[in-house]
């Protein structure tokens, strides 16, 4: 498969991301949802707004009971957004334009429909099969490990009738996790990898990896068996291919992402995420140090490894990173109404959270791309997108793009009824007042 002309292997590190849902972009078939053929058809606008790699969120079969993080076939393409012709399709045209693919390898978990835990929960007990995934006869093991939705979730073990065992689960408890002290396990994810990679894909973000690896005494977060797994899947990767990209998602302090690089053998990029909370802490209290104090404290990392930096991103802004007092202050002055919280953490848009202040949203977008590291942007947030608190869970942040001011915000031509989800249609932040057909006819819009 063509790939971009540039083959520099450290193309990430002075990339320009942009992160977006397929079926959120644009509906080419008209059928309420969008789909590959649809994203096809805008990569002009994405080649125009400057960007250089799209990260595209799950896009596999899945019961989408976490919006397509629970994965039922890792090597196919969910029905309503295509057939693998119309992902070769997509990947040949972004290439064509320079633009990188970066897609997600959810390696921690996948979904209680998956046939490879189908097989684990009728499995004899201590078989291969079975030891897919981490089980017990007690709810009473890893009690020091803490607990990650704890607005849906009472306990990290869950009762499986069929297998008549507990299984683990560090998210939602359909979602059981994968346990990598199986060899087969590993063998599996890294034909994945491969499989992926072989289609053309560039990089690829690493869902939840701090948790890979459970161990009795631990917090079961950063253990030194996750890291050989990581440089084990590098090791696969750099045996085949020279400029592919692995993105660590570690919701930790900078000092134990720091651990995900390895010595540049690991992972080449991971996710700044206490730094984003602080840029949020220092446009509230006009004050620098919250920004200036978490970049001192980061340490330096391998000449080839880079951060990723962000101001939202399609989950809810993230406060685990911060002090309670900082949480109750940052909860207090960005979301005061309780229905923008979500975990420990606030489920709006840049814009919303702004208050729709431009100067605010350009600070803040100033701030992101002076930052040391690459920029990661989210769908929506050129035009100043806003959100519906009103949507269950974080899909109150994962609406249709707002293309037009036609039916649908251009998103669709399907009745309204089918949409995925409504657009958004308030007279501040509706498809009528904020779209990017208006936008781009003017010369002093934020796009």
């Amino acid at each position: 498969m063509a790939r971009p002309e540039s083959g520099d292997p450290l193309w990430y590190k002075d990339a320009i991301i942009y992160q977006l849902h397929i079926k959120a972009f644009f509906d080419a078939n008209n059928d309420g949802i969008g789909d590959f053929e649809g994203l096809t058809h805008k990569l002009d606008y994405l080649q125009d707004l400057g960007v250089t790699a799209l990260w595209l969120l799950p896009f596999y079969p899945s019961p989408l009971r976490d919006d397509g993080y629970d994965i039922a076939d890792y090597k196919n393409i969910h029905p309503a957004y295509g057939r693998m012709a119309d992902f070769k399709a997509f990947a040949r045209e972004a290439h064509r334009r320079g633009l990188r693919i970066i897609t997600e390898l959810v390696i921690n978990h996948t979904s209680d429909q998956h046939p490879w835990f189908q097989r684990a929960r009728r499995a004899s007990p201590g078989s291969a099969l079975r030891d897919f995934y981490v089980w017990s006869d007690t709810d009473q093991k890893f009690l020091e490990t803490r607990i990650i939705f704890i607005d849906t979730e009472k306990s990290n073990w869950i009762w499986d009738p069929v297998a008549q065992a507990y299984y683990w689960h560090r998210f939602y408890s359909h979602q059981p996790d994968l346990n990598f002290d199986s060899p087969r396990v590993f063998r599996a994810i890294s034909h994945v990898m491969q499989f992926w990679l072989d289609l053309g894909v560039d990089g690829m973000r690493l869902d939840a990896v701090p948790y890979l690896i459970e161990r009795e005494g631990t917090i079961n977060e950063n253990l030194p068996e996750t890291h050989e797994i990581l440089k084990r899947l590098r090791r696969e990767m750099d045996r085949r291919y020279g400029d592919r990209m692995l993105l660590a998602e570690a919701n930790q302090w900078p000092e134990d992402v720091l651990h995900y690089f390895g010595a540049g053998d690991e992972c080449h990029m991971a996710f700044h995420f206490p730094l984003m909370p602080r840029i949020y802490m220092a446009l509230a209290t006009e004050d620098r140090h919250p920004v200036t104090d978490i970049v001192r404290q980061t340490p330096e990392i391998p000449e080839s490894c880079q951060w990723a930096v962000f101001l939202r991103n399609h989950d809810e802004l993230t406060l685990e990173m911060v002090t309670d007092r900082e949480r109750d202050y940052l909860w207090d002055y960005y979301a005061a109404d309780r229905r923008a919280r979500l975990n420990l953490g606030i489920r709006r848009r840049l814009a919303p959270l702004m208050e729709n202040d431009r100067r605010k949203i350009e600070l803040l977008k100033g701030l992101l791309l002076s930052m040391p590291g690459t920029p990661v942007l989210y769908y929506g947030d050129e035009i100043g997108m806003g959100d519906n608190v009103y949507l269950g869970d974080r899909d109150g942040v994962r609406t249709p793009m707002q293309w037009s001011p036609d039916r649908n915000g251009g998103f669709s031509r399907a009745d309204p009824a089918m949409l995925y989800l409504p657009p958004i249609m308030d007279p501040v932040y509706g498809f009528e007042a904020v779209n990017v057909e208006a936008q781009s006819r003017s010369p002093s819009s934020l796009l």
